[in-house]
């Protein structure tokens, strides 16, 4: 949510996306459970991709994720498979085991203190169970069972990178904005993967910020909006994401300059050509087999626009690497 607007002009600004995403060849759309968070409404992320999907016809839509520990599998097998049921073969469920809000809100949520979120393991194999053609279980999930809506482990550390591997499922690193550990967990993620029913080899998504513009000094100045956002947020004033602001990275005092290039540091921001250098030195170096591409800019119209133009740089060069949109 932009500072001025409100959730329904998010509402409307996300569909957009996602039929701009799909006229030009993204393969996916994800939304990611927040809740208690003043700039983010996805919080009831089911009926987001509900509404997503809906106004939409080919482009997959899905969860990055789904935080586990704040639902019984059961409520997220019956979500996702009304989910499938209603737009077959174009759901994705991610799973994460943050909570993805403070814990008052995480309490709040949960309402049962007692939750284990350590459980996450087990609850990501009673999930997946329950969305099977014949479940183990004397609960039945319905709709849902049968859905086999194809699972993915999200993280930001090596947990889920075990985790994924173990279960033979793919991997989506949350490397836009905790890159730290990507390249370890990438390595262990693909060393330990071993071949299940729902995948046959390692399969890794990255995310990665994308901020494309037709020059770089006007990509680097719409990025100023995310730049803020993240600055807020890591000096506890978190809200709505800003206009930007020239001079904004100049302003800063060193440590929160630093702690900006840390954390955006898988992030391509220029003109396209700029751009095109930024992404293929990212695929060279990682190997990823997609990129889940993140754009928080104020203005919509200025994103459609870099979502355009960074899907030209990934066609001009080969072989090409599928393309995602968040």
């Amino acid at each position: 949510m932009t500072e001025g607007s409100d959730a329904a002009a998010s509402f409307r600004h996300s569909l957009a996306l996602a039929q701009h995403a799909e006229g030009l060849g993204y393969r996916r759309y994800w939304l990611a459970e927040h809740h208690g968070m003043p700039g983010i409404a996805s919080a009831a992320t089911a009926v987001l991709i509900g509404h997503i999907a809906g106004g939409t016809q080919r482009i997959r839509v899905g969860a990055g994720g789904i935080m586990l520990p704040n639902h019984s599998p059961l409520v997220i097998a019956e979500q996702f498979g009304t989910l499938e049921a209603l737009y077959p073969g174009r759901i994705d469920l991610g799973l994460g085991r943050a909570p993805g809000s403070d814990q008052a809100t995480s309490r709040a949520l949960r309402r049962d203190l007692a939750t284990d979120p350590d459980a996450f393991p087990q609850d990501v194999l009673e999930l997946i169970d329950l969305m099977s053609d014949e479940p183990q279980q004397t609960v039945r999930a319905v709709p849902g069972r049968g859905s086999k809506v194809p699972v993915w482990i999200l993280g930001s550390s090596l947990f889920g990178a075990r985790l994924a591997a173990m279960l033979g499922l793919p991997y989506a690193f949350a490397s836009h904005f905790a890159p730290a550990q990507m390249m370890q967990a990438i390595e262990v993620y693909r060393s330990g993967f071993r071949p299940s029913e729902h995948l046959d080899k390692p399969h890794v998504m990255l995310g990665f910020n994308v901020f494309a513009a037709d020059t770089d000094e006007q990509a680097q100045l719409l990025a100023t909006s995310m730049q803020q956002a993240f600055v807020n947020l890591r000096t506890g004033r978190a809200g709505r994401l800003q206009p930007p602001v020239p001079g904004y990275l100049e302003s800063l005092p060193p440590p929160l300059r630093a702690m900006l290039d840390d954390v955006l540091s898988c992030s391509a921001i220029g003109s396209p050509q700029t751009v095109q250098r930024q992404l293929q030195a990212f695929i060279q170096r990682t190997q990823a087999d997609e990129l889940m591409v993140t754009c928080q800019m104020f203005d919509p119209a200025a994103r459609l626009h870099s979502y355009t133009l960074a899907m030209q740089a990934m066609q001009a060069m080969q072989p090409m690497q599928p393309m995602q949109a968040a």
